[in-house]
């Protein structure tokens, strides 16, 4: 007998003696459980001591005394294999490299990009442990195959959206193999470069360096594309078998730089992601530690989509860096407040500059915008796309009946003459005080609008949840909002570029930041025209808008003056930012007083990022109860107004004249047919016969008003709801 159960049995006789004892003399039962632990540390290599608590996968844990069994901690959950395929060779590569992961006892999913909606259910994988893996073609000119065309256009809009976050796939674990042509050099392996910079630009993080195979045998490295693929797949099961065993770790980006402790390598620590480089084997010259995004981004501004530079190539670099730079400062200081004052060295009297610089064409369209000619652009909705998909409509679908998903969200000026706080294009559109630019005319603007924005609409062609019917009469815009960024009514042909639009039996919707009374005045009819009332005292306005103009209190009133002259459909369009402007109450009212305005839209501020053009935080974005208070609080110091509909999803009410309210029902719809009808009498008549607001009035559905028990949403769509990482990107 040894030791140990030598002391057991001795503790047990002494057990059994005390509970004879005790019930004889106290007449109770009385129980005692006494749970003795032993933990044992076993040397390398020992086996299991037969201990029916020790098994594998199960680890002892010690806790006060108690021993508890824990799991073993999975650090892979499986593979998602993705891939973007013309010919079939992604898709071949992409079963055979599942076949490969099965065999390593690992649940493994081949998924075309096609089938695939990342909206829904990219982020989701920032949690679920699983590795994910793209295999992407590119074209010969550039751009992905006709099944990956929706992944890499949401990716892209995701990557340079500050709404998402640089967080936003943060999490999520990647490798990326790219299948280029060598022959096409200027867009040898593109598409693979590009899903792996957005990815890394949202925070998810490689296990191992992006894979740039060539199709051209004549430069593959083993001899063809197969057998490069197999090089590729050896390095990749090893990196993750290396992963399952918990085996390097991706750094957690806290370590000092220079010092990561996770790889016992130098690595470059991220600031705007807070983590490092990824790990992986360095077995050949090409797999080197990654960069960082930012040291990525300034490489490719510099020298293009290779991030690699040589040596050679620094000077080149540090000059394209320099005139950057200068070419930044002279589009600033050929804008801004200086555009109301001859600037010194101007060209020659007379010549006048393209509003939209190289520099800043690069910005926007990174953002996602299609710019049209030197001062105008389109991009598409997020409640366009919505809405394609029967997930629902905008407010203005609520509001006022618009079809969201044949919305064109546009501008013909991408100057504005504010610098507001909220601005959810963070300033990169320039300012100025009057038109000092090189003019585009009305019909060309138009017509690259509308093709533009059908282009957009086609790359939804064969997603996964977007309807047919929708997506047919989503090619023909019946709708354009004048919101996308900057001041519309800054533009010459305004009254032109509108006329068009609804020559084309295109609705219009304008909104101005009230600095223009003149402009507003000699605006022809427009289906509704908005004025931005952000403040309502100058103080506030000043702090809020951050105008250009020195007398801009006065230009604001003058404003909502010509705006109650207008005898079409007029709308204030107030944003709450919490500890700004929700207590100027009364202030609000005698403004709305002055203005007359039909329509009164109350919106809680949208978040949008951090920036150095604001110092606004989630804090000031109130809750939606908060604007549904202000409303009502509002609402009863304007007693010709009422509360009349509620668009919850988008944190915003309506407060309508009465005179919409018709025999107790609110009729705050439009109806477009009718406006087009009178708009081109109008027009024959050489603007003798007017029309007004109540003339093209639609009566508004129950589920629309305030109180409904739908609260804003169309039953006839259905709502869906993200399963984490939600975010505020209300669009227009």
């Amino acid at each position: 007998m040894d030791t140990w159960n030598f002391y057991t049995c001795l503790v047990s006789l002494w057990l059994h003696r005390f509970y004879i004892y005790s019930a004889v003399a106290f007449g109770i039962s009385i129980w005692i459980v006494i749970q003795f632990t032993t933990t044992k540390t076993k040397k390398k290599g020992e086996k299991s001591n037969g201990n029916p608590a020790s098994f594998e996968g199960i680890e002892d844990k010690v806790v006060n005394g108690y021993a508890t069994l824990q799991a073993k901690e999975v650090y892979v959950a499986g593979v998602k294999i993705f891939y973007g395929s013309q010919t079939g060779t992604a898709k071949r590569f992409a079963k055979g490299l599942a076949e490969a992961v099965i065999s390593l006892s690992l649940p493994v999913e081949v998924i075309s990009m096609g089938d695939y909606d990342p909206d829904d259910c990219l982020s989701e994988e920032t949690t679920s442990r699983n590795i994910c893996v793209f295999l992407v073609a590119t074209y010969t000119d550039g751009q992905p195959t006709e099944s990956a065309v929706w992944f890499c256009k949401w990716l892209e809009e995701a990557a340079n959206d500050f709404r998402f976050g640089k967080t936003y796939l943060k999490g999520l674990r990647y490798a990326v193999f790219g299948l280029g042509n060598s022959v096409y050099v200027d867009h040898y392996n593109t598409v693979g470069r590009n899903i792996d910079r957005w990815l890394w630009m949202l925070s998810a993080s490689r296990i191992m360096t992006r894979a740039e195979r060539d199709c051209n045998v004549a430069q593959s490295k083993h001899g063809s594309i197969e057998a490069d693929f197999e090089a590729w797949k050896a390095k990749f099961l090893s990196r993750l078998q290396a992963l399952c065993r918990g085996e390097k770790k991706p750094c957690s980006g806290k370590c000092k730089k220079g010092k990561c402790k996770s790889l016992g390598k130098q690595s470059k620590e991220s600031s705007d992601h807070e983590h490092g480089a990824s790990e992986y084997e360095n077995t050949e010259a090409e797999e080197l530690f990654e960069t960082s995004s930012d040291e990525e981004a300034d490489g490719e501004e510099a020298g293009g989509t290779n991030s690699v530079i040589d040596v050679e190539d620094l000077g080149s670099i540090m000059s394209h860096m320099k005139k950057a730079k200068r070419e930044r400062e002279l589009a600033e200081g050929d804008t801004g407040t200086s555009l109301t004052h001859k600037n010194a060295g101007r060209k020659e009297e007379g010549e006048k500059r393209e509003m939209i610089t190289p520099a800043l064409r690069e910005a926007l369209t990174k953002q996602g915008y299609k710019l049209i000619g030197s001062h105008s652009g389109v991009k598409l909705c997020r409640w366009t796309k919505s809405m394609l998909r029967g997930r629902g409509g905008c407010y203005k679908h609520t509001f006022y009946g618009i079809e969201s998903h044949r919305c064109m969200e546009a501008t013909p000026s991408l100057a504005c003459a504010n610098k507001c706080v909220f601005c959810w294009r963070h300033h990169t559109n320039p300012v100025g005080t009057e038109w000092r630019w090189k003019m585009d005319q009305p019909e060309m603007i138009l017509q690259e609008a509308i093709e533009n924005h059908q282009n957009m609409i086609k790359q939804f062609k064969g997603v996964s949840g977007v309807k047919a019917d929708r997506f047919e009469e989503a090619m023909t815009a019946k709708h354009c909002a004048l919101s996308l960024v900057g001041e519309p009514i800054m533009y010459p042909e305004i009254n032109q570029f509108v006329k068009l639009l609804h020559q084309h039996s295109i609705s219009s919707f304008l909104v101005t930041n009230a600095q223009f009374p003149d402009e507003i005045r000699n605006l022809g009819p427009v289906t509704q025209l908005y004025v931005s009332v952000d403040a309502s005292t100058k103080e506030s306005l000043k702090r809020i808008d951050r105008p250009l103009f020195k007398d801009f209190w006065q230009r604001f009133l003058d404003s909502l003056k010509a705006l109650s002259e207008k005898q079409q459909r007029t709308v204030y369009r107030l944003t709450l930012v919490k500890a700004w402007n929700v207590d100027e109450l009364k202030a609000y009212a005698d403004l709305i007083s002055l203005g007359e305005p039909d329509f009164i839209e109350v919106k809680g501020v949208t978040y949008c990022g951090e920036s150095s053009a604001s110092n606004l935080t989630m804090a000031n974005v109130p809750w939606h109860e908060e604007v549904v208070r202000f409303v009502q609080e509002l609402a009863d110091l304007i007693p010709d107004y009422e509360i009349a509909c509620e668009h919850e999803h988008s944190n915003c009410l309506l407060i309508a004249h009465k005179k919409f309210k018709i025999n107790g029902e609110w009729w705050t719809w439009i109806n477009y047919d009718r406006f087009q009808e009178l708009v081109r009498e109008h027009e024959r008549s050489s603007g003798s016969k007017t029309f007004t607001a109540a003339d093209y009035a639609a009566r508004t559905p129950h589920w629309a008003l305030f109180g409904s028990r739908e609260r804003g949403f169309d039953p006839l769509d259905v709502r869906y709801q993200r399963k984490n990482k939600t975010r505020d990107i209300s669009g227009c």
